[in-house]
């Protein structure tokens, strides 16, 4: 059955004094755990009538991303470049350690929850183990400078399906796709299209890798992040989604929202049967909107009311989750 995208509405929407970044959704729940801009990460019930965020715990600076793993357990990372552990029923601290050199950018879960993958500005991915915390394995395909030599970061982390592919996103478009059994380098794509220079007036550069998403059967992988901007004070290119036949390293098509979505598309997920890709993002506002993976082209945008950071789509299909500027939503396709 045809999914109809334009019956896209709000069902929940909680507002915040805060900006909350990453979202972890427990399965088959309405339960999110979020990191926030006041340096603490909270679990929020959305299925509650009025949703109040109970705290968990707390990091030394802006908390960006969550991710729940086996046994209960949430693992959080942030600018104070810690990985910290939480029972996630109990909120009892479990570890705490200095796990990169520089911000941690993003953290998530294997599929069987075994694993958590780490990225931060210190340009490596970091595995580690859910049970014991102690580091698995790192994997270093992405140079600590851009091609003008400052400073990149590392932005964008998956994993496939099965739990056998981890792919990672830099500033400057580099995509590496890595086997977990091994930590060998599969495959590196050149999505460039989304990193922006301004070689004269400001010697600075924007864009970059922002989210990467395997379709189910793992035999594609969807890049997202923004298109070449003129100003680079502002991200004022509307969002930018490629795909790839990563084994062969090809890209398979660009496509772009309209110029009425501007910014970053900054987290995808992909529907059960891999039909379709729900994306979202922004810059001074958000935006919302669907991939049909089979015609290649986006079937419906939409303006959101926050700048969209987080971003789960639940096991129906039909319900997605959302956390960002000020805002937490509930989006459902049911009509």
């Amino acid at each position: 059955m045809a999914v109809d995208f334009t019956k896209l509405k709000v069902v929940k929407d909680v507002g915040r004094q805060d900006v909350l970044f990453g979202l972890a959704r427990k399965p088959n729940s309405a339960r999110v755990f979020v990191g926030s801009s006041d340096f603490k990460v909270y679990d929020f019930d959305l299925a509650a009538d009025k949703p109040e965020g109970k705290p968990v715990g707390e990091h030394g600076s802006y908390v960006t991303d969550a991710a729940l793993l086996a046994g209960n357990v949430l693992v959080s990372g942030g600018y104070d470049c810690r990985l910290s552990w939480w029972n996630a029923e109990t909120y009892q601290p479990i570890r705490s350690a200095e796990a990169h050199a520089k911000r941690i950018r993003g953290i998530t879960a294997s599929p069987d929850g075994r694993l958590a993958a780490s990225i931060a500005d210190d340009m490596v991915c970091r595995l580690w183990d859910a049970a014991t915390g102690k580091l698995v394995r790192e994997l270093k395909g992405h140079e600590p400078l851009t091609p003008h030599h400052f400073p990149s970061m590392l932005y964008a982390v998956a994993f496939s399906n099965d739990g056998r592919l981890l792919a990672t996103g830099d500033k400057t478009g580099r995509v590496c796709v890595w086997n977990l059994a091994d930590g060998k380098q599969l495959a590196v794509l050149d999505a460039s299209g989304n990193y922006t220079w301004d070689p004269t007036a400001r010697r600075h550069s924007i864009g970059g890798v922002r989210s990467l998403a395997f379709s189910p059967d793992g035999a594609t992988l969807a890049v997202g992040g923004t298109g070449k901007i003129g100003n680079i004070d502002h991200l004022e290119a509307p969002g930018r989604l490629e795909t790839f036949d990563w084994r062969s390293g090809k890209s398979q098509l660009v496509v772009s929202l309209d110029s009425k979505h501007k910014g970053l598309i900054e987290r995808m997920a992909y529907s059960r049967d891999g039909k379709w890709l729900a994306l979202a993002g922004g810059a001074t506002a958000g935006f919302v909107g669907f991939f049909d993976a089979v015609a290649g082209k986006i079937a419906y945008q939409d303006a959101a009311p926050m700048h969209v950071h987080g971003l789960a789509l639940a096991e129906d299909d039909a319900t997605l989750y959302a956390s960002g500027h000020g805002k937490l939503l509930v989006w459902s396709l049911k009509g």
